[in-house]
Parts: structure tokens; C-alpha cells; sequence
């Protein structure tokens, strides 16, 4: 083998491995494009490693602080953009060493001891995905407090609300609002649970037994912020439950993203008309100069999909795979750090949209008056008022949206004297239900729409905001 062959044989195992790789063997087999990301908690982990190894007397001292001195440099050198990285070096740990040697000389070679590539990389990994469920529920966190915000804004707003898309009954558009801070509190709440389960320090598990050398992992779980060190080294090299559970709350989160970015949509609709986005949110069309487009939430609403791809992405790389590494686990980082950048943007843009649609107030309440949404008021009075078993009251109220659909008019604009045809127990009292308003007003229990419950749920979470 020629001279220059011999020099791209990789270093961390020339001794067994005498031939260079294929250059689609080290295409396939790198992964810097990806866990560059990573570099950052590389180094973290790194100088917690090496301080352990100093403090142990597993090397001396000095040089413990001579190789802490050379990831520092390291570090900087990443940080302002001079670093650079190359596909030969496969991933962020091998550029870490590789420059380190350039920096130090030999010594650097005593960084690796008592650790292996398998520790390393999902130390990294926890670390980062750590780091980034805290951003993003702290995101959640500003978008519900601009729902709380238009919510208090709107809280008498009427607007219909929905079942199937059908007009069911007046609900305030506050309330509809404070639907969305509810779930988006389970979602941070996933989110942080997945934070408390992946906070454990596989660093010290070395490739998958452990090691002879006497390290302590205590110090090294400490230096990182992890409460303990997981106590399997097969567990802790082999599994990666933890991103499976943030990219599955990740999904969660995306999926009442979308339906609340799908609502936009339809409020902003030509037909509907509730809502309108300023020219910060919207965009035109090439060929249609009246068109304002929501595309903001009509991407927010697709990139679901995209989470939801990457779970299931995970999901198949890992299904049946034997303790406890393999290298199908490169392709872990990927799918979680792309669902993480998306929905850093989806919950940005999210917090932007709330705060810049405006609703016209008028055009919800006429709608909220349509399609004989007070139906159910009507039924409940015959309930409290005339004695009427709700099954009683139901036929009846039915039978009078018949007759108001045949005439073409609302329940509000029937006569007394056409209500009382079907029901003689009507009395003039039964039109202070048939208002929207009134209808809303009147749903006081705990969680409903009434404008008073409203504000209960609004103070509560602006104290827990």
C-alpha cells in the first residue's frame, strides 16, 4: 500500500485496519453534517471527563489541566466560525481529538482514556436535547401568554361555536382562546417530563461494560447538571427512549399547533370573514392582486407532518435492534434535532400570529346568531320553566326550528303566538334566551364561556404565567 494510502487509514484504529476505506464507506459513515450541533456539549462533556480523570489520578493533574486548556481553545475556535470541519474526520469527537493532538501534541491522546465513542455521543445528545426541551417550553410558555393576552382582549367577543363544523351554540371568543392555553399547558407538561426522564449521565458506561479504570461517575453526573449516573452501562449506551418521548410530546405539541393555525385559517377565510392578518403575516399572490394569503399558519399547519415524521422515523430505527450499540444509532440525531428547529419556528411564528390577527368583533356575533344556535337555551328553559323532561324539551325545541327553517326565519323571529302552537307553556320570557349573548352569558358553570368564567381562568393564568 502506497505511502498516502496509509495516512487515511482512521487513527482510532490504524492497528487493526491496514487499507484506507472506500470513499462511499466514509460517505456512509460519517455524520459531522449532523452532530456538529453537538459541539458545544462535545467539549462540555470532555472537560467534565478529563477534570474526573485528573481528580482520580488516572492522569496527572497538569496534564488533566493541559487538555482542559486545549478544549477551551477549541471551543473559542468553534464558537467564532474558525474551526474546520471535514467529512474525513467522521463526526464532532474525532475533529475534537484530531485538533486537540494539532494544539497539545501527545497528551491529547489521554482525553479518550476510560470513555468510549458510545458514552460519548449520547452524553452529547442528552445534554443537547436537554438544553433544547427547556427553549421550547419556555416558548410555550410566551405563546400562551399572548392567548392569555387576546383572550382578556376579547372575552364578551360571541363568535359560533362547532361541531362538525356545524354552528352548535354561542360560545365567547376568549374562551375559545383559553381551549388552546390548556393544551399547550399538557404539552409543557410532556415536554418537561421528558426532560426529568432523560437527565441521567450515561458518561462512564465506556462502549457498553463499563471500565477497569477508577472513575467516578458521580463527579462527572454533577459537572453536567444530571441528578445521578445511569446505573446500566448497557442501558445507558443502548437506548434512546428519551428523544423517542420528547419527539413524541413534540408531535403532541405540533399537531394543537396545527389545529389552532387551521382555525386562522378558516377565521381569515374570504367566506367567513372573522379575522384579518396585517401585511407582517400575510403574502400576496403572483397573478391575483387581491389575494391575502395566511401562508404562516398554513406552514405551521404542514410542518406537523414533518414531526410526525420524524417520530416515526426514530421509531423504525430502533425497533429490534440487540444491546447494546449499533450504528443504525447515527441516525438518531437527525430526525430530533430537525423536529427541534421546527418547532422552535412553529411556536415563534405561532406566538406571532396571535398577536397580530384582529377579529371583527360584528361579523362573529352574526354568525353566532345563525343557524339556530340557541336551540339548546330554548330546550333548557322548557326544562327549568315548564317542567318539561329534556328528552320533552328537545322534540319541542327541534319542532320550532322546523317551523322557523320552513318560514326562513330565526328562532328569535318567531311569534309567540307560532310557539306556543307547539308548546302552549311558552311565555314571552323564553325570547331573553334566544340572544347569542344572552346564551353565552348564561354558561356560568366551572369552564364555561360566560364572559365571568372567562376572566376566573384568565386571572388564574396570569399568576401561573
Amino acid at each position: 500500500m502506497a505511502q498516502n494510502d496509509k495516512d487515511k487509514v482512521n487513527p482510532l484504529w490504524g492497528g487493526r485496519f491496514v487499507n484506507a476505506a472506500d470513499d462511499i464507506m466514509q460517505r456512509i459513515n460519517a455524520s459531522i453534517d449532523v452532530d456538529r450541533h453537538m459541539a458545544n456539549q462535545d467539549i462540555t462533556s470532555s472537560l467534565a471527563h478529563v477534570q474526573m480523570l485528573g481528580a482520580c489520578g488516572i492522569i496527572e493533574v497538569g496534564e488533566a489541566e493541559q487538555i482542559s486548556q486545549g478544549l477551551i481553545k477549541i471551543q473559542a475556535e468553534i464558537e467564532a466560525g474558525e474551526f474546520e470541519f471535514t467529512p474525513e474526520r467522521e463526526d464532532i469527537h474525532m475533529h475534537v481529538e484530531a485538533r486537540l493532538h494539532v494544539l497539545i501534541g501527545p497528551v491529547a491522546g489521554k482525553l479518550h482514556t476510560a470513555r468510549s465513542r458510545n458514552d460519548q455521543v449520547v452524553t452529547d445528545f442528552r445534554l443537547w436535547l436537554r438544553e433544547a426541551l427547556t427553549q421550547r417550553v419556555q416558548q410555550i410558555r410566551e405563546l400562551q401568554r399572548a392567548l392569555v393576552r387576546r383572550a382578556e382582549e376579547y372575552k364578551d367577543a360571541i363568535l359560533p361555536g362547532l361541531t362538525h363544523l356545524q354552528t352548535a351554540q354561542p360560545v365567547t371568543f376568549g374562551h375559545h382562546l383559553l381551549a388552546f392555553v390548556e393544551m399547550l399547558e399538557r404539552d409543557a407538561g410532556r415536554l418537561s417530563d421528558a426532560n426529568t426522564r432523560l437527565n441521567e449521565c450515561p458518561l462512564g458506561a465506556a462502549a457498553l461494560a463499563g471500565t477497569a479504570f477508577p472513575i467516578d461517575r458521580e463527579q462527572t453526573a454533577k459537572a453536567l447538571g444530571f441528578e445521578r449516573p445511569m446505573a446500566n452501562s448497557l442501558d445507558a449506551v443502548s437506548s434512546r427512549d428519551f428523544a423517542l418521548e420528547a419527539l413524541s410530546a413534540s408531535v403532541i405539541c405540533a399537531v394543537h399547533l396545527s389545529r389552532l393555525a387551521d382555525e386562522m385559517v378558516y377565521w381569515t377565510s374570504t367566506g367567513i370573514g372573522f379575522g384579518v392578518f396585517s401585511d407582517r403575516f400575510s403574502t400576496g399572490s403572483s397573478i391575483m392582486p387581491q389575494k391575502r394569503n395566511p401562508d404562516a399558519a398554513e406552514l405551521v399547519r404542514a410542518k406537523t407532518g414533518r414531526i410526525s415524521g420524524a417520530f416515526q422515523s426514530l421509531v423504525l430505527v430502533l425497533k429490534g435492534l440487540p444491546l447494546a450499540y449499533s450504528k443504525d444509532m447515527q441516525e438518531d440525531k437527525e430526525p430530533v434535532f430537525d423536529t427541534m428547529y421546527t418547532l422552535d419556528l412553529c411556536l415563534t411564528v405561532m406566538t406571532g400570529l396571535v398577536g397580530d390577527i384582529k377579529m371583527d368583533r360584528e361579523k362573529m356575533a352574526i354568525a353566532a346568531g345563525g343557524g339556530f344556535s340557541t336551540a339548546t337555551d330554548l330546550a333548557d328553559w322548557l326544562v327549568r320553566e315548564a317542567g318539561k323532561t329534556f328528552r320533552e324539551a328537545h322534540h319541542i325545541a327541534g319542532s320550532l326550528v322546523a317551523m322557523a327553517e320552513t318560514l326562513g326565519i330565526g328562532l328569535e323571529q318567531l311569534e309567540l303566538k307560532q310557539m306556543q302552537s307547539i308548546a302552549p307553556e311558552i311565555r314571552a320570557e323564553i325570547f331573553d334566551v334566544l340572544s347569542s349573548q344572552n346564551s353565552a352569558n348564561s354558561r356560568t358553570s366551572y369552564g364555561g364561556t360566560a364572559p365571568s368564567q372567562v376572566q376566573i381562568q384568565i386571572d388564574k393564568w396570569k399568576t401561573r404565567l
